[in-house]
This record gives C-alpha cells, structure tokens and sequence, in this order.
C-alpha cells in the first residue's frame, strides 16, 4: 500500500462521472456486447499511463514541457488548446452531472448545487494541497462498488458475459460512437499530463529524490513503485467499468431499457441491491468521483499550460506562488458551468465529452510516444521493447476507431 500513489489517484479519476454514465450506457444500449472493449483497454491505458509516469520521473518535468522540446510553436499551441477545450467540456459535463445527481435525491436545485460544487472544487485546489483532501474523496469512489454487489444479487448470464468479453462485435454506427467513448473515458489525454505532472512532485516532495537521468541508481525502486502503482490503479478503474457495464446490462438493457438520458435512469441499475437508497447511493458515487476528477481535469490542463509556458506549477504552491497555474484552473472551472445551462441532459453531456476525449487523445498519444522513444529526452531511460509496442498499439486503436466513427455510414 506504501506503493500507491499517482497511478491510484489517477485510476479512481478515471472512474468519473463521464466515465459512469459511458459505462452505463454502454450496458444498457448493448448489453454484453462491448465488454470487449475492457479487456482491450486495460493493457493499453496501463502502458499509456505508465510511459507518462516514466516521462515525468525520468526527465523531472512535466509532459507538456518534454513535448515543447520536440513541438514547433504552433504545434503545442495546438496540442495544449485541444486539450483545453476537450478538459473544459469535460469539467462542465461532470460539475452539471453532480448538480444533476444531488437534485435527484433533494427534489430541486439543480442549478445552485452545480454552482456550489464547482466553487468548492475552485477553493479547495486553491486553498488546501490536493493530497489532503484526496484521501478523503477517494474512499467515496467506493460507493461505485455497489455495481459489483449487484453482481452478486441478479442473474447475470455469465456464458453471455464471457462472450462479450473476449468476442469483440460492433453493431451499426452508435456503437462504433460508444466504442471511442468507451475508449476516450478510459484512455483520457488529461490523465497523461495528470500522472506526469505528479511524478514530478512526487521528486519536488522528496529532497533525496531526483530525476532518473540524474540519479540512475534510484531507477530500480522507482521504476517497481510505478508499474506496481499504475498496474493496480489501473486495474481498480477497469474492473469498476466492467462491473457497470455488466450491472446496467443486466438490470437495464435486460427489461428494455436502453437509453439512459437522465440520473435516475442509471441509478436504477443499482435497485437490486440497493432498492430506494440506489439514488443515494449512485449520487454518493457521482459526486465523489466529481470531486476527485475535476481538480485532476482542470489541474492536468494548468499544468499542460504552465509547463508549456514555463510557469511554476503545483497543487501544493500557494496562490501568490503560482498565480499563472490557479488563474487557468479558475478559468477552465468556470468555463464549465456554463455548460449546465446547454439544452443536453447532463449524462448525455458526460457521453459526448467522452467521445470528445477519444478523438482529442489520438495526437497527443502520438506526441507522447515519440517523447518517450526519444533518446535525447529519456537517455538510457526510453522506452522500448513490449511497453513501446503496447503505447504505440493503443495510438493506433484510439486512431483506428475514431476514423471508424467519422467514415461509418
């Protein structure tokens, strides 16, 4: 356990509110059909995930920062705006889902929750070092273990589930859009800046701590800490997705319920265990895992930023320390509450935000992989042999299924 750290946080993100309500419509629209996509995903997002973590312990600085070594001007220009903007629609649709979940269990409200839970989110990141109150939201994301337990008191079809899981199928055009959703939700650009970004304070927190490049001796303890970290992180996310898809599967697209467009109609796949407190319950684990994500959203484009420019960047400085870095996450912040007056239902705003991560991860994949091949960058540190391939194999698919969805007829 003293091993977890960056890929943990990273992994308990990336079960956000986005990824909820991918996961649930996912189960409920095909059932067991693209279970597929986990046992796909798993492999590629730890490599991509664990090559970030390398990129920011080895070179002791941020992704955005390497990138800018290899990148014209206009080219990171380009690469930091799209993830601006990929990040804003994200932080909106999630704040507006958590507004959503918290209306759904008090009646009424919408609106100032989604307010109120934004601001929080802003002073927090500003006013308290994310890893203090990180280790509190985490323990929230356990209520997502209630799909699990709806496991355990349905009846799933587990030869179905089986099939599903190891068969991939694709039926029609929505599906090849729920594919990259899937995909996008999974293997997000912000988590790669976010697990570089915290490596590189995991080496500011630490005085005996250094880059590898400079301190090659640390390399075997650090490289176990992070394939250890992120493997288990990793693996925390994607049997949480699993259990949603299998649960909402079950319990949803088995009556006939395949399009979820509100709260309600996902928490309703949490009822076989949890009954009356399933809404609770579901708006429990929304807006726990809103909390934990937004700060890694909004703080993963701030770092994108600030390393591009230069800025010092950190959760941990204080304000007057690093105006730059808190002034984009303000922005980024409250950009996204304007998202809750869009005529979108919140789950639906949390799908295409999604699909949105999908395309947007495909160039900045790309870019990352050959920063970590580049010798010039990583030394005797680049990445090679089956971690290179997985990176470069996962480029390729998040590519592959997003042209799918633009050419399906």
């Amino acid at each position: 356990m003293k091993q977890m750290g960056p890929g943990l946080i990273t992994g308990a993100a990336d079960d956000d509110p986005s990824g909820i309500a991918t996961y649930s419509q996912s189960g409920a629209q095909f059932g067991y059909g693209l279970l597929w996509t986990m046992a796909l995903t798993y492999p590629l997002m730890s490599a991509v995930q664990l090559i970030s973590a390398h990129i920011g312990r080895v070179t002791g600085k941020g992704l955005a920062a390497n990138m800018r070594r290899l990148l014209p001007g206009w080219a990171m220009a380009a690469l930091v705006t799209l993830l601006f903007v990929a990040n804003t629609i994200n932080i909106g649709a999630d704040i507006a889902a958590m507004g959503d979940a918290a209306q759904m269990v008090v009646g009424a409200g919408e609106h100032w929750f989604t307010i109120g839970f934004a601001l929080l989110s802003l002073v927090l990141q500003v006013f308290v070092p994310y890893h203090r109150y990180a280790r509190v939201l985490k323990w929230l994301t356990m209520s997502l273990l209630a799909y699990a337990a709806v496991l355990l008191v349905v009846h799933v079809d587990w030869a179905a589930a089986g099939i599903g899981l190891v068969i991939p199928t694709i039926a029609g055009a929505s599906a090849v859009a729920t594919i990259v959703a899937v995909f996008g939700t999974t293997i997000s650009p912000y988590l790669f800046f976010w697990q570089s970004a915290q490596e590189v304070e995991e080496i500011e927190d630490d005085p005996e701590a250094l880059p590898l490049n400079d301190a090659p001796e640390q390399a075997p303890r650090e490289m176990a800490r992070m394939r250890v970290d992120t493997l288990a992180g990793m693996a925390f996310s994607n049997l949480i997705a699993l259990a949603i898809m299998v649960a909402t599967a079950t319990t949803l697209h088995a009556k006939g319920v395949t399009e979820i467009a509100t709260a309600a109609d996902a928490a309703n796949a949490l009822r076989p265990v949890a009954g009356d407190f399933a809404f609770a319950l579901f708006a429990l684990g929304i807006i726990g895992t809103g909390m934990l994500a937004v700060p890694v959203l909004a703080g993963s484009v701030a770092f994108a930023v600030g390393d591009w420019l230069g800025w010092k960047c950190g959760l941990e400085h204080r304000l007057q320390e690093a105006k730059g870095f808190y002034s984009v996450i303000a922005v980024a912040t409250l950009l996204g509450i304007g998202l809750d007056w869009a005529p979108i239902e919140p789950i639906q705003a949390l799908f295409w935000s999604a699909v949105i991560n999908g395309v947007a991860a495909v160039p900045i994949m790309a870019v990352m992989m050959i920063v970590a091949s580049s010798e010039r960058t990583m030394g005797d540190f680049r990445v090679t042999g089956l971690l290179r391939a997985l990176g470069w194999l996962g480029t390729a698919v998040m590519a592959l299924a997003a042209v799918a969805m633009a050419a399906w007829p």
